[in-house]
């Protein structure tokens, strides 16, 4: 005889679908034409439930902006784990953001494009977010100098700048689908590298645009 008694249900996991739910709705519609309504349909669970994690939509966005972001972070941690102190953990850091940002398309239009534009609490999440990853690419570029593989620097400027450049990218990518992705890594990273004084061996360029090709896939919208 089946239990009676039903099972209750994660409210981790019921908050992990209603953020997938929020990310698709919010990626196709935008911020402003997507509701409350279909997100609660989509993710198979109550409106009391949403409202329960997330008390009004403009939380349930930052919500989706704070997870791409814990998301990219241990992409780049995980990418240099393995790697001693020097330009290569910079390279390795630099080939994560950008490789994070082209797999998931969905999370990176979210961040980098619905966010713009919605008010001063948007742009301070969104300014938060390039921050926390200018400075993580800072602590990179200090470990670099120290170790005596690049001249020193203005470490804070560079990160900064190389964010910047970075976002513009993915930006346009994200809008046109230009420029392909086998460029984003085979140029981008050796210019960024140059503007520290690092020069790539041709292998490994060569290595980098293999690496690229991580970026063509923009099916994913659940970044994990």
């Amino acid at each position: 005889m089946p239990d009676p008694t039903p099972t209750p249900r994660d409210p981790e996991q019921t908050r992990g679908r209603i953020l997938d739910a929020a990310l698709d709705i919010f990626a196709r519609k935008g911020y402003h034409d997507a509701s409350v309504d279909e997100i609660v349909e989509s993710s198979g669970s109550s409106k009391g439930s949403v409202y329960f994690h997330f008390p009004n939509k403009q939380r349930l966005f930052l919500a989706l902006v704070d997870k791409f972001a814990d998301v990219l972070e241990r992409h780049v941690h995980e990418a240099v784990a393995d790697e001693a102190a020097g330009i290569q953990r910079v390279r390795l850091a630099l080939e994560a953001v950008m490789n994070t940002f082209g797999k998931y398309r969905a999370p990176a239009k979210v961040l980098l494009v619905q966010a713009v534009g919605l008010g001063s609490t948007f742009e301070e999440k969104r300014m938060e977010v390039q921050q926390r990853f200018a400075l993580l690419i800072k602590h990179y570029l200090d470990q670099a100098v120290e170790v005596g593989d690049i001249e020193p620097v203005d470490t804070e400027m560079v990160a900064f700048a190389w964010m910047g450049a970075i976002y513009e990218i993915v930006i346009r990518w994200v809008y046109t689908g230009q420029p392909h992705p086998d460029r984003i890594l085979s140029s981008l990273l050796p210019f960024l590298l140059r503007s520290v004084g690092f020069e790539d061996e041709p292998d490994t360029q060569q290595n980098d645009v293999g690496t690229g090709r991580a970026l063509s896939d923009t099916a994913s919208t659940n970044p994990q």
